[in-house]
């Protein structure tokens, strides 16, 4: 790993700025890219950009930026893009800050107090190396601030036409994944949790692998139209929308039982006992248990026996196991539901039986 440092003022460092919107920003003479296209939208409130200006107008420190140094020679913001778009934007007059009394713009600045500005000295890291090394390296950099996010992280050093294609379906608020499936996805799409978690599906969790295999591909096409197609198969089988539904691993779902025939009629029948059930404690793992034909009964995390019940149940037995009536300590003894809540058992008190871990090994393996 190549670590450079690189000190440069703020005039250098503005020159060449162009705000692009959707297609990104630039700065540094238009080798430094600040944003690349659809990452992360401009976070930082009025107040923050202020707060960056009114450092740089005192000559205080800003803490240090990171840069990227691609293949071409050009550069991209690892750590320090609000910074660096709070700076080029007092500058281009976007916006003023309170300075003497009053509510300033660059332009209303003195003189000395401009040329102050624009040379105000900032410490940059170039950093250069193999992807492994440079994935490292970020992870350990104390960010200020907004942290950068795994994916952010990703997309930095795998940087490239598929990667940008990629954020441009997955990464902005109102972007087509967010149209399209939001209501089932967890986290946020601008801090790229969105473009992480449909790669991790449709990778099988090799993320950084299936990155770096396609970083130089022309699109992200292939990773679009699966999940437009794991939207749509939960869409299918499950119509009725429900709240439980947003950060169910869909696409983990589709990859094992997306060829799978389902009745969606039955499995909202389903759905709904399941809904009302109060010995259900983890509604979301519904749709994983019906999926699985009812296999996979711990996705739904059945209400277990409490303690005072276990010990009312231990006290009525005398202290003797269920099955081979031998007696035991209470530690040594387990909380059993004499009717299986899949038979119909519930958790109350008279479904409950007391075994010894013998029998009750016993019972679950037949």
């Amino acid at each position: 790993m190549k670590i450079e440092p690189l000190s440069l003022t703020v005039r250098e460092l503005c020159e060449g700025y162009a705000d692009h919107a959707e297609d990104g920003v630039v700065a540094y003479g238009g080798r430094l890219d600040v944003r690349p296209k659809y990452q992360r939208e401009f976070i930082y409130s009025e107040k923050q950009q202020q707060a960056v200006v009114n450092t740089a107008m005192h000559g205080w420190p800003l803490n240090t930026m990171y840069w990227a140094v691609r293949g071409d020679g050009t550069f991209e913001v690892i750590d320090g893009q609000q910074r660096t778009l709070s700076l080029c934007r007092f500058r281009e007059g976007d916006f003023s800050f309170p300075w003497r009394g009053s509510q300033l713009f660059f332009d209303n600045l003195l003189p000395d107090e401009q040329e102050a500005f624009r040379d105000y000295k900032l410490t940059v890291y170039l950093c250069a190396g193999t992807d492994s090394e440079k994935l490292e390296w970020f992870r350990t950099i104390n960010i200020a601030g907004e942290e950068l996010t795994e994916q952010e992280l990703r997309n930095a050093v795998y940087a490239g036409p598929w990667t940008a294609d990629a954020k441009r379906h997955f990464s902005k608020t109102e972007c087509a994944a967010f149209q399209l499936g939001g209501r089932y996805m967890a986290g946020s799409p601008i801090r790229q949790d969105y473009l992480e978690t449909a790669i991790r599906w449709f990778a099988k969790g090799d993320i950084e692998g299936y990155m770096a295999a396609h970083q130089h591909d022309a699109s992200a096409t292939a990773l679009w139209v699966y999940f437009q197609n794991v939207i749509a198969w939960t869409r299918t089988l499950f119509p009725k929308y429900r709240r439980e539904m947003k950060g169910v691993e869909w696409g983990e779902l589709y990859n094992e039982f997306g060829r799978c025939e389902y009745d969606p009629a039955a499995l909202e029948r389903e759905v709904a006992r399941l809904m009302a059930d109060d010995d259900v404690t983890r509604k979301s793992g519904v749709y994983e248990y019906l999926l699985s034909g009812g296999e996979r009964e711990n996705a739904l995390s059945i209400r277990k026996f409490t303690d005072s019940q276990k010990r009312a149940a231990y006290e009525r037995q005398d202290g003797r196991c269920a099955v081979c009536g031998k007696a035991f300590a209470y530690e040594e003894m387990h909380g059993d539901h004499k009717m299986p809540w899949a038979n119909g058992g519930h958790t109350i008190l008279g479904n409950l039986q007391m075994l010894c871990r013998k029998c009750n090994l016993e019972k679950g393996a037949k």
